[in-house]
């Protein structure tokens, strides 16, 4: 297993809020920014893909 590392969305911003993680090394892995040391999940790549796909689309379904 490699060491992860990992980072923001530059779109983010400094004011530290609600952001995820995600690990360089396994880009499939996110955690909550605020909460380094909680729980991480994991995406198959597809799954990935599709989700990063629909935010720089805006295909995302309305909750």
């Amino acid at each position: 297993m490699s060491e992860a590392t990992w980072r923001k969305s530059s779109y983010s911003g400094g004011d530290g809020g609600n952001c995820i993680e995600v690990d360089d090394a396994d880009p499939g892995t996110v955690r909550d920014s605020k909460d380094p040391d909680g729980p991480r999940l994991t995406f198959t790549t597809h799954a990935w893909q599709a989700f990063v796909t629909s935010l720089k689309t805006g295909d995302l379904p309305a909750a």
